[in-house]
């Protein structure tokens, strides 16, 4: 049975995956999936330490590292590996469901996962869903090993590793720990009391097997958390069980803001990149000092409590939304939407419209009905399945959040499936009523339109659009940002990436009309009003460009740096230099440590005659990027104005070495070099700037005055 599981989930995963293969989701990852990517080609070139506290699960990342590290990075071997664990996952779950309900039940649970659409999806992707479900599978098939037979200690042992290795992956399943933890005291106390005085004395004196299934499953949880936590220590100073993104996490799902799914900390950087800097830079900036990991996520748990305690109606609603989203048939997005791929993929196209969770979770709610009589024999896998679903709510709700969820309700299902009917035939009339009543009501409540297929299509197009664009694919990000409007034509997100794409271009008046669609969408935002400044610019139309960056500082007072510097370079267009150099200032106010806003700030003050205030600013930003041609040049010009041809000749000379062929900055070191009566040095550097570029009028000029003898150029 569990072979012929494994076999039918494997074929229908490999064909899935075999649909995608030309496809632009197979090579062009977004999301998470870039951040893990990244994150194993830095552990198979060799980091596999790191500098920093884990702020994502670990084990996923590292899976990719070793298949990295062997087979190159070959992302169909990854796909491949993922399936064979899917496969086995099914399998896994038809000898769990066996045990626990029936070998009939094994059968139907374990075709379930297998041709569950959701599941052969999520398989495909480059996320830790695949390690999540397996080893939520396997705590699984331990439970019920150890429900029949609890005093196999190795077992015990073996499942406190799979929660380690569970809790690796989906740091929230640590609330399954407490259940185990509590089902493993319980099974030594009620063995404890059945044994003789005499056993107990010798169990006393010999092994202390009163403790042993707890010592077990402690061992193995320890057995994988161990290593984390010695990593993490030796990484920062700090004590971190898994990660540092608690605080972070729960504020999102619990604020006034919050609608139950997730949203960036900062709008328009959702992506994983931006989740660790900007949660510690808000956090530093509303507290005014620098924050270890640790001190971060409190700032942010501290700050969704403030929110639960102080409005208890407001979070209650917010709760029961979390709940409705948890069961609801659509699987919410969090980067691609299934839907989007079953354009691509004839097995999910044939697959989802059966295989999903409005299906599943009446089925599920049959089953329990089914198993209620034996719910004191199958009390922890509840309990898990309970303790699992309050860590999602708890936080925020994802189809891959809550996937893990499957294997418990498919046990359930199974169970509904196959015995129903005994059950309905010794139930009475009162409770078979009640039993329908109850799940015709889940049903209508799981098919609840709460969630929009064609917008989740929208974001996954959008997404998909600006990973091409980043890839230099301007022409297919065009296509897929096109049908995101399309799709969705109130979603300014779609507009704003489409602006940025058509600016880049070359197509500015199509990119400023893309820009102004998207104003007129709900939920519009301050990048909106960034990017068709930057458009308008760009055409010189300065007072239309700063009037849209003002509306971007106002929009976004806290994220407006970007805005500031550049209402900044409008103004100075515009020759409103004071005014421009307060908008820099503001611009280094919010991000200190800006270097172009302080190479900006320089220069202006350097145009108004504050020479001593300029070199200072100039000389900040060159420490900051001592490798920034553009503003070594800068300061050294600042400098060779100042007379201090020495040090302009440094910062000449660095601009250089960053950029061989800077033709400005080699005509300038000529200038000092010859300022200080340095002639030999001074041609030979004219030489090399007309050697790179013949047509500099400048540099020739300035050759032909160096070589009359004693002259300095102009």
């Amino acid at each position: 049975m569990a072979a012929a599981v494994f076999v039918v989930a494997l074929v229908v995963r490999l064909a899935h995956v075999w649909s995608l293969r030309d496809t632009p989701a197979f090579d062009i990852l977004l999301g998470d999936a870039r951040a893990y990517d990244a994150w194993a080609e830095r552990l198979a070139a060799g980091d596999w330490l790191g500098g920093e506290v884990f702020y994502q699960a670990p084990l996923y990342p590292y899976l990719l590292g070793v298949l990295y590290a062997v087979a190159g990075r070959d992302l169909l071997v990854v796909r491949l590996v993922q399936a064979v664990i899917g496969a086995a996952s099914a399998s896994l779950l038809a000898g769990a469901a066996a045990r626990l309900v029936s070998p009939c039940a094994g059968v139907v649970a374990g075709l379930g996962l297998a041709l569950y659409a959701p599941a052969i999806f999520f398989d495909a992707l480059l996320q830790k869903s695949v390690l999540d479900v397996f080893f939520m599978v396997a705590v699984l098939w331990l439970a019920g090993d150890l429900i029949a037979r609890p005093d196999r200690t190795a077992r015990w042992l073996a499942l406190g590793a799979a929660l380690g290795a569970l809790s690796l992956t989906r740091e929230n399943a640590l609330a399954i720990v407490a259940v185990a933890v509590a089902w493993s005291a319980s099974v030594s106390r009620r063995a404890w009391r059945h044994e003789s005085e005499a056993v107990q004395r010798r169990v006393l004196r010999d092994s202390g097997f009163r403790i042993q299934p707890v010592v077990a499953l402690t061992a193995g949880l320890l057995l994988l958390l161990t290593p984390v936590l010695v990593r993490n220590y030796m990484v920062t100073g700090g004590f971190y069980l898994t990660t540092s993104q608690f605080g972070p996490n729960f504020f999102i799902g619990n604020n006034a803001g919050a609608d139950g799914t997730y949203m960036a900390l900062r709008a328009g950087r959702g992506a994983p990149e931006f989740e660790r800097q900007d949660a510690t830079e808000l956090a530093e900036a509303a507290l005014g000092r620098s924050l270890t990991p640790a001190e971060v996520s409190a700032y942010w748990s501290g700050r969704a409590r403030q929110f639960i305690t102080g409005e208890p109606a407001a979070w209650a609603q917010l709760m029961a939304r979390k709940v409705a989203l948890l069961i609801n048939r659509v699987e919410m997005l969090d980067t691609e939407s299934q839907q989007t791929y079953e354009e691509w993929s004839p097995v999910l196209r044939l697959l989802a419209p059966i295989g999903h969770f409005g299906v599943l979770m009446p089925l599920a709610a049959l089953g329990l009905w089914v198993l209620w009589p034996d719910r004191r024999r199958l009390w922890p896998v509840l309990a898990m399945a309970a303790a699992y679903a309050a860590s999602v709510i708890v936080f925020y709700v994802f189809a891959r959040y809550r996937f893990p969820l499957v294997p418990f309700l498919l046990v359930f299902a199974s169970a509904g499936v196959t015995g129903a009917a005994a059950r309905w035939h010794h139930a009475s009339r009162t409770q078979r009523g009640l039993t329908i009543a109850a799940v015709v009501a889940l049903a209508v409540l799981v098919w609840w339109p709460l969630l929009s297929p064609r917008r989740m299509r929208a974001i996954t197009e959008t997404n998909l659009g600006v990973a091409l664009h980043e890839a230099g694919r301007t022409g297919d990000a065009l296509r897929h940002l096109e049908r995101a409007v399309t799709l969705q034509p109130d979603y300014a997100p779609a507009y704003n990436n489409l602006g940025v794409v058509l600016r880049a271009a070359g197509r500015t008046d199509e990119a400023i009309a893309a820009y102004e669609r998207g104003l007129q969408q709900p939920g519009a935002y301050a990048d909106l009003h960034f990017n068709l400044a930057n458009a308008l610019r760009d055409q010189g139309r300065t007072d239309e460009a700063a009037a849209h960056l003002r509306q971007a500082v106002t929009a976004a007072p806290a994220d407006a740096a970007g805005a500031h510097n550049n209402l900044g370079l409008a103004l100075a267009a515009k020759g409103q230099m004071a005014d421009a150099a307060a908008e820099f200032r503001a611009a280094l106010a919010l991000d200190p440590s800006s270097v172009i806003a302080l190479r900006n700030l320089g220069n202006i003050l350097a145009t108004v005659g504050d020479r001593d205030q300029a070199l200072d600013t100039l000389r900040r930003a060159a420490a900051l990027a001592p490798n920034d041609a553009l503003v070594r040049y800068d300061y050294g010009s600042v400098l060779l104005e100042a007379g201090r041809y020495a040090d302009a000749v440094a910062e000449f000379e660095a601009a250089i070495a960053a950029d061989p062929r800077y033709v400005e900055a080699l005509n300038n070191l000529g200038i000092a070099h010859a300022s200080s009566g340095h002639m030999d040095l001074a041609i030979t550097a004219f030489e090399r700037a007309l050697e790179i570029r013949p047509d500099f009028v400048d540099a020739k000029r300035n050759l032909d005055t160096a070589q009359r003898a004693g002259k300095k150029p102009r």
